[in-house]
């Protein structure tokens, strides 16, 4: 979709206007004129968000959309709205009415945004797509007081940030036969904007003791790799931030294979490393004033005769023994490694991972917020901070030593699962026994990084990308203001 950013004109037929929720005198407040006003109220459009109609306007027609409350407006929900409600209705351009609403240059920047993740859709792999299901919108103009500064911000920021999101959007979607280890190590190895990629195969992963990881993948074809992404904008010698990714390019659980129902989702079950791509994509292409390391460890579950058996010992790289009872968490043995390994050898000030770890933190938190483990309070405040101007939600979950004592075993210095109760919180634990004393905090975003059901007009599709504007937002806030 073309965006540009303009002043009052525009060539486009169709013009999308907010309708804002009862203000004083009339039952709405709009920007349309008196008697638009009163086909409003005739249509019962009353400013709730997303309803609509349509009002002839001389040779233009004005889409009347809900917009809340107008001291809440979100210019980013309702150009997402709009866009969804006309993305395939035969319309090839739209604009979409700001001007007048004293929004800074962010807010219109993030207009756009919204736009363009309520446009997104995959079908790279379809060729066969009905007259009324294509896309048609092509071209959006949004009307603004300072096209100029709106377009400067969205080219420097915002519009990176959403190269990310939809970067990491089309990783997740792809299917297991296009994204496995090698091929998706060299789709990140092809990124253009200036990251310095550097490819771990098995036989280095073998020589620095990465059997946690290594385990996971014996049982398929497809060689496990692990993927170091860097980016070198802020002062030299300053200690990076580090982004740490799971990336399972499939799960079928290994030995301890999952029901057959759905289980093709698990396409998606590199999510986290997807979010970390996605991030350090949109950190380079913004030109971001800050030291950043990706860390992605991708690998396939297969069951095979050669795969990880239920009740296996494997030594991680940090040298703790893992008794593997359950060959289905597999991401936190992924993590234990790639986690150790970055963390002693980029010495970082801090390091955020991220997962679609467990379907205990679904049954907690559902797909509104990723569940955010950590035991620094500060870094807990500022990845909450990052969330509130990102707006993708996280919770804070505890970690508690109590939790720690249900992954003892008997035959190794722990187990990799810890029953039933508590499921989140005992990955959690697990992943804190090889960060050693860093700055360290977990994201589970099983539930917000994949989805087939949603209300948010802005995730159109399965996966959602979830963590690249929070991600972003932390860089910003901490490490580049």
């Amino acid at each position: 979709m073309n965006i540009s950013f303009a002043n009052a004109y525009s060539p486009a037929k169709l013009v999308a206007v907010p309708v804002f929720k009862k203000a004083k005198g009339r039952n709405v407040d709009t920007l349309v004129d008196d008697a638009g006003a009163k086909m409003l109220d005739a249509a019962n459009i009353d400013g709730t968000s997303g309803r609509m109609t349509f009002l002839p306007a001389g040779e233009r027609i004005v889409l009347a959309m809900g917009a809340g409350k107008r001291e809440k407006f979100d210019a980013e929900i309702f150009s997402a709205n709009v866009i969804k409600a006309l993305r395939t209705s035969g319309n090839a351009s739209v604009a979409i009415k700001l001007d007048g609403l004293d929004l800074g240059d962010h807010h219109v920047a993030r207009a756009a945004v919204g736009a363009r993740l309520a446009g997104y859709r995959f079908d790279k792999h379809r060729t066969k797509i009905k007259p009324s299901q294509k896309i048609t919108l092509t071209e959006l103009t949004i009307l603004c007081d300072d096209p100029d500064g709106a377009t400067e911000h969205y080219n420097t920021h915002d519009g990176p940030i959403a190269d990310g999101v939809l970067l990491a959007r089309d990783l997740v979607n792809e299917p297991p036969n296009v994204i496995y280890p090698s091929n998706y190590a060299k789709r990140i190895e092809g990124l253009d904007g200036g990251l310095e990629i550097e490819i771990l195969d098995e036989a280095k992963m073998t020589k620095l003791g990465m059997n946690a990881l290594l385990g996971v993948g014996v049982g398929s074809e497809r060689e496990s790799q692990l993927v170091i992404m860097r980016w070198n904008g802020g002062e030299k010698g300053d200690a990076p931030a580090l982004l740490v990714g799971k990336g399972v390019t499939f799960d079928t659980g290994g030995i301890s294979l999952k029901p057959g129902a759905n289980m093709w989702d698990m396409k998606g079950d590199m999510g986290g490393s997807a979010a970390v791509v996605g991030t350090m994509y949109a950190l380079a292409k913004r030109n971001a004033k800050a030291n950043v390391i990706g860390v992605v460890g991708l690998v396939e579950n297969m069951p095979d005769g050669r795969a990880q058996l239920p009740g296996d010992i494997v030594t991680s790289m940090s040298g703790q023994t893992i008794e593997v009872q359950n060959t289905d968490a597999e991401g936190r043995l992924v993590l234990a490694d790639a986690l150790f390994y970055a963390i002693k050898r980029f010495k970082p000030d801090a390091v955020v991972d991220l997962a679609t770890l467990t379907g205990a933190i679904i049954v907690t938190l559902g797909s509104h917020n990723a569940g955010l483990f950590t035991p620094s309070d500060e870094l807990a405040k500022e990845l909450e901070a990052a969330s509130k101007t990102s707006g993708e939600r996280i919770w804070r979950l505890p970690l508690d030593p109590f939790y720690d004592k249900m992954l003892d075993s008997p035959n190794a210095d722990m187990k990799n699962i810890g029953g039933r109760e508590a499921g989140s919180i005992t990955a959690a634990q697990f992943l804190k026994r090889f960060v050693g004393d860093a700055k360290w905090a977990h994201l589970d975003i099983a539930g917000t990084g994949m989805k087939n059901k949603r209300s948010d007009p802005r995730e159109t599709t399965f996966g959602t990308g979830f963590g690249v504007r929070l991600l972003n937002a932390w860089v910003a806030e901490n490490y580049e203001s």
